[in-house]
């Protein structure tokens, strides 16, 4: 090779590399999408099994947590909360100078910035993460994951984060901001999930299959984002006015809707719950008023 052929050592093409601790569905879906992207991987988890297909596939799994995080820069955390990254961290804490824990862990924001603090104190940097999709979603070009934390952090592994979501879309400096996101979006999905689940028990009792009432719950569902859009602005210009929509009206429906329920003999704890909301509203005399009004209800509670 001629001197002019001669590749410099900052031309040397940057290692690929990443490990992944927690081999749940999404760990082991991230794991893979790594492989796929030809990165050195290399695994822990407690229950070693979950590995075999992926090492079978080139990755590596290490002897135990410490080998695991000493491994690689970049260490990728999906356990269930931060109480399982405490636990499964703490033998490993002297391998976690100069380590990015990217941590897609739920929990609670405070529990994000004490994780950020934690990390901090051992020498690491913690980039938060909200996964907003399921493990079939991980590696999806419009798949998106959430982050918050240092932002030099997130700019100088971005080609990393970008192999589990398409969109990588950092939020700020506050290490609790992605998680305080993930947990708005998770809010909405169960709620609507659950009623999704107790409108199927009110079909079946009436002798209707969950694909029956398919149609109707989709296009309810459909319809949401335009609710969701109207009332926005009208809510942060703090305009409840009952021009279009009213509280009394709503708290009688979510009545008849309650009674229906229980003609079904259904279980019948979140539609009470729901009307329970609504019954409050009315008695603190926001009956004239749109039904957006049960913000305050709810801030108060």
């Amino acid at each position: 090779m001629s001197k002019e052929q001669t590749v410099r050592p900052q031309e040397q093409p940057q290692r690929r590399s990443v490990t992944v601790i927690g081999l749940g569905p999404m760990g082991r879906a991230m794991a893979a999408a790594y492989l796929d992207q030809g990165y050195e991987v290399t695994l822990w988890n407690r229950t070693a099994s979950r590995a075999d297909e992926l090492v079978a596939r080139g990755a590596v799994f290490a002897p135990d947590v410490a080998a695991a995080v000493a491994a690689n820069e970049l260490v990728v955390l999906s356990l269930t909360d931060f109480a399982a990254v405490y636990a499964v961290l703490e033998p490993a804490v002297p391998a976690l100078s100069g380590r990015v824990l990217v941590n897609l862990s739920s929990d609670t924001p405070d529990r994000a910035r004490e994780g950020a603090e934690w990390a901090a104190g051992h020498g690491a940097v913690q980039l938060t993460g909200g996964v907003t999709v399921s493990p079939a979603g991980v590696g999806q070009a419009d798949s998106v994951i959430l982050y918050s934390g240092p932002r030099e952090v997130f700019d100088g592994h971005r080609a990393a984060l970008t192999v589990l979501a398409g969109v990588a879309d950092h939020r700020g400096e506050d290490p609790g901001l992605a998680a305080l996101l993930y947990q708005i979006n998770m809010g909405i999905f169960w709620n609507s999930m659950l009623s999704y689940w107790q409108a199927i028990a009110l079909a079946e009792a009436n002798g209707l299959s969950a694909t029956d009432i398919l149609p109707f719950a989709t296009a309810t569902s459909d319809s949401l984002a335009g609710f969701y859009a109207f009332y926005a602005g009208r809510i942060d210009a703090g305009q409840h006015a009952g021009d279009v929509d009213r509280l009394a009206m709503g708290a009688a429906s979510v009545d008849h809707v309650l009674h229906t329920m229980a003609d079904a003999g259904v279980d019948t704890a979140l539609p009470a719950a729901v009307a329970a909301l609504f019954r409050r509203g009315m008695d603190a005399g926001y009956g004239a008023d749109s039904f957006s009004r049960l913000l305050e209800v709810i801030r108060k509670n």
